[in-house]
């Protein structure tokens, strides 16, 4: 039941986040960083595609927001026996959406496999890192942000 529940919670916190990019914007990749995001929508099928020696990242949006100061958004590709990034923190929060695939994420201090629907939520600098453990290729979407220190 949390599982469901934790789950429900992330995916409206996403769905609030793409809906509030309400029109489409397919230049919103690469925009000027300091203007604050206004109502957009990103098209998958129009985000440039950049390969890597692990897989292949398709970069949304990288800008700061009304509330926080970076919004950051990509969707990941990781090929099979393939590590995201060496373990690591940072001060930002982060969600990861499993869109496909079978990995394994270290979270407090554990690694725990995920799945077509899991979310994770790396809290911010807590110790974390992402591997595919499955035979083909796994997608996830990551969405994290800095917040806005500026407002109370």
């Amino acid at each position: 039941m949390m599982k469901l529940e934790i789950r429900s919670i992330a995916a409206a916190i996403l769905l609030t986040a793409v809906s509030a990019l309400a029109q489409n914007n397919p230049e919103a990749v690469g925009v000027d960083k300091t203007t604050i995001l206004g109502p957009t929508v990103f098209k998958f099928d129009q985000l440039p595609v950049t390969k890597n020696a692990t897989g292949e990242v398709r970069s949304v949006v990288k800008q700061p927001t009304a509330t926080v100061d970076q919004l950051e958004m990509h969707i990941t590709t990781l090929n099979p026996g393939q590590t995201s990034h060496p373990a690591h923190r940072h001060v930002n929060e982060e969600l990861i959406i499993m869109d496909s695939g079978e990995c394994e994420t270290l979270s407090d201090g554990k690694w725990i496999k995920v799945t077509k629907g899991d979310i994770i939520f790396n809290a911010s600098n807590s110790l974390h890192q992402f591997r595919n453990v499955g035979k083909v290729p796994a997608q996830y979407h990551v969405i994290n942000w800095s917040p806005n220190k500026d407002k109370k």
